[in-house]
């Protein structure tokens, strides 16, 4: 079966950006415009073909990152719409891990936000080109330029207005073109689809010859020989500014600016012919490379070697485990046996998918440059690569943030025990930022994630989709615990108990390391004092103890271990001795270090309306927070602080409360920082009263 669209016409893109910019509103108009549906759903109404989960129709937001493709003058334009909350920040980062292009939203009042910043810098690393699009363009207050401005200070890009706007607020009727300098006036009868192109009115003609030289001038920077014709004729045509806009997009030396109102369907077919003029087709990207040899390298093309990468899983309730993938190179037919390179597992191709949202397209092949569903990968998981097994590549992963906030939870009756379980493990194999364990010392099962909504949403998933009712305990801050100062000593590990006995012994130096370090264990014992073969069962004994210390039951994290002396019995020495002896060994080291107890806090930023400033400052600094900034955007005061996780629960109902619903903040996780004494004491106590803390002779 031959490839439809040839690969230069195929785009990847995603829409990003802060939470409530509007992506889901600029993803339906784009659905509506391609003829992908014949009706614009509204978030609002919780109608929105990207919202299929129950919860965001509820809730209003983007829970989960949802896959669709249309056709756009005959361009295939697979689009990924992400979450804009910081508790699906994994969301967005799997998807532009996949993606060859992005649209950049933000709102024309809020401006660059807080999870803007969050996702360009993911997409940074990921060297994603980007559009930018400022939205609501209609709102009181919304200001164009000043967004501009923003994404050129904060965010460091050079951004480049491709077009501008006719009007603001209840006055914004359309956009002036800078590449053919015509006006583009939207019809509302026709929903948008329609718009009249007309002159530039005269009182906007200066300022968009000013625009429009500034655009020149940006594009001719980037080629040599564009700069010399451009200084010689002061201008460039229309095919000449888009190929070098192409060219330093795709480069990341220009971020184009697009505005509009996507609630009220103005502009975003120009957003569309960007992405096609603008942003890089799959074959256009650098080859992708094998992360354990540099040297194997595969372009996308139909004709290399197959090879793709898993990005999200989800769970459907018709077909079972479904597997999003991206195919780099090669093709891809169903009922075919590829390998996972990752797992080193063969595993055999079931259904192939076309997404749209939640609703699936049967296909018989794929090819490069896809973005498709797999049903039958049953030990797929994310970030694993998938390929061909005699031509074996490992592509680069994903990194996910670790869970900063804990809850028990147990079910209502003792029949659901086995039904909880199956459910848990599919959620956390769907989400890498969801993890659950069980406490052995208290028996109960304890679920983590990135936020309060996060551990929400799953509760909920459990109850509708499960069938689970779940009793939830409150929840619990990820604290982390270390030492702050060094300590050495040995530990002798001896029993005897009839027949072979166990010994081990050690001495060793414990360190504090700089945040964010790690662990590091290192071997410097000499003369054989303990065998070769019992320095790795140290070293496991000790990992053993990093993950409930001593002091609080918490992680340790940032130490590092040197083991400098020790000695064995020839008949009593054991693998299994030598572990107790490293992780008991550790603990009482921990103890001597003084530890300290560690807690997530975070960067938080509050818009609120100025009458309400002294307020929401006060409960900034009576939740031991730190007030690092205050701004004014769009006639809102910006306050940005920091404030300790453990502080924060339920802030956002006392923040609506004392401001009648007109403030709003967003938080996300900046870094860990110790706990004042008199806290951590409140908090050791009751662990040690829970029995959450381990410690004594093993």
């Amino acid at each position: 079966m031959a490839r439809q669209v040839p690969l230069s016409k195929v785009r990847n893109i995603g829409i990003m950006a802060h939470i409530d910019a509007g992506k889901t509103t600029v993803s339906e108009r784009i659905l509506y415009y391609t003829g992908r549906s014949h009706k614009i759903g509204e978030v609002h109404d919780g109608a929105a073909t990207m919202d299929w989960m129950i919860q965001e129709q509820e809730r209003g937001i983007t829970i989960t990152s949802a896959a669709t493709t249309c056709m756009w003058k005959d361009h295939m334009i697979s689009i990924i719409d992400t979450p804009g909350h910081v508790d699906f920040t994994m969301e967005v980062e799997r998807a532009l891990r996949v993606l060859d292009g992005a649209i950049a939203l933000y709102c024309a009042v809020g401006g660059v936000q807080p999870q803007s910043e969050t996702v360009w810098h993911q997409s940074e690393r990921y060297e994603v080109p980007k559009i930018a699009f400022v939205n609501k363009m209609d709102r009181i207050g919304a200001d164009y330029f000043g967004v501009v401005e923003g994404i050129q200070k904060m965010l460091g890009a050079n951004a480049v207005p491709v077009v501008i706007p006719i009007g603001a607020s209840d006055e914004f009727i359309g956009v002036i073109h800078l590449i053919t300098m015509k006006a583009l006036i939207f019809k509302e009868e026709s929903q948008g689809a329609e718009w009249d192109e007309i002159e530039i009115p005269a009182d906007l003609l200066e300022s968009a010859k000013e625009w429009r030289a500034n655009l020149v001038e940006k594009c001719a920077e980037q080629d040599e020989e564009m700069l010399e014709k451009f200084f010689a004729e002061g201008d460039l045509s229309e095919d000449e500014i888009w190929k070098i806009l192409r060219k330093a997009t795709c480069s990341r030396q220009v971020v184009p600016v697009f505005c509009g109102s996507a609630f009220k369907n103005k502009g975003v077919q120009q957003v569309l012919d960007g992405v096609i003029k603008i942003l890089p087709a799959p074959n256009e990207i650098p080859p992708i490379i094998c992360t354990r040899d540099p040297e194997n390298q595969r372009r996308v093309n139909d004709d290399e070697v197959f090879s793709a990468l898993a990005f999200k899983i989800m769970t459907d309730k018709h077909m079972g485990k479904l597997i999003y993938l991206r195919l780099y190179s090669g093709t891809m037919v169903a009922g075919t046996t590829i390998w996972n390179s990752t797992q080193q597992k063969k595993q055999r191709i079931g259904r192939l998918l076309r997404m749209h949202a939640n609703r699936q397209e049967a296909i018989d092949m794929a090819v490069a440059g896809d973005i498709v569903a797999v049903a039958g990968l049953t030990d797929t998981k994310t970030g694993d690569t998938l390929c061909d097994k005699d031509n074996e590549i490992f592509l680069e992963s994903m990194d996910f943030p670790a869970p900063v906030i804990s809850i028990s939870i147990k079910p209502e009756s003792n029949a659901d025990n086995e039904k909880l379980g199956e459910a848990l493990h599919r959620l956390a194999d769907e989400d890498p930022t969801f993890t659950v364990s069980f406490d052995h010392e208290t028996h109960e099962t304890v679920i983590a994630g990135m936020g309060e909504l996060h551990l929400e949403i799953i509760v909920d998933r459990l109850k509708r989709e499960f069938g689970v009712v779940a009793e939830v305990g409150r929840p619990e801050v990820a604290y982390r615990e270390t030492a702050t100062c060094s300590s050495d000593g040995a530990y002798k590990h001896s029993k005897q108990s009839g027949g072979r006995g166990q010994f081990a012994h050690v001495k060793m130096v414990l360190e504090p390391r700089n945040p964010g370090e790690g662990f590091e264990f290192i071997n410097e014992v000499v003369g054989g004092r303990i065998p070769q073969e019992y320095i790795p069962s140290v070293e496991k004994g000790v990992i053993q103890a990093l993950e409930a210390g001593p002091f609080a039951g918490y992680p340790v994290v940032d130490m590092q271990v040197r083991l400098v002396d020790g000695s064995y019995h020839d008949v009593d020495s054991s693998d299994f001795a030598f572990q107790i002896a490293g992780r008991q060994g550790f603990k009482a080291l921990m103890l001597q270090g003084q530890p300290e107890l560690l807690e997530p806090v975070m960067s938080i930023e509050i818009t609120t309306p100025d009458e309400y400033m002294g307020a929401v400052n006060g409960t900034v600094c009576q939740r031991r927070g730190r007030i690092e900034s205050m701004d004014e955007r769009g006639g809102m005061k910006i306050v940005k602080g920091m404030v300790p996780l453990s502080e924060m629960f339920g802030y956002s109902n006392t923040i609506r409360s004392l401001t009648q619903g007109r403030a709003s903040f967003s938080m996300t996780f900046e870094r860990y920082e110790a706990v004042p004494f008199s806290i951590a004491e409140e908090v050791v106590k009751k662990r040690r009263a829970e029995g959450k803390v381990r410690g004594g002779e093993e």
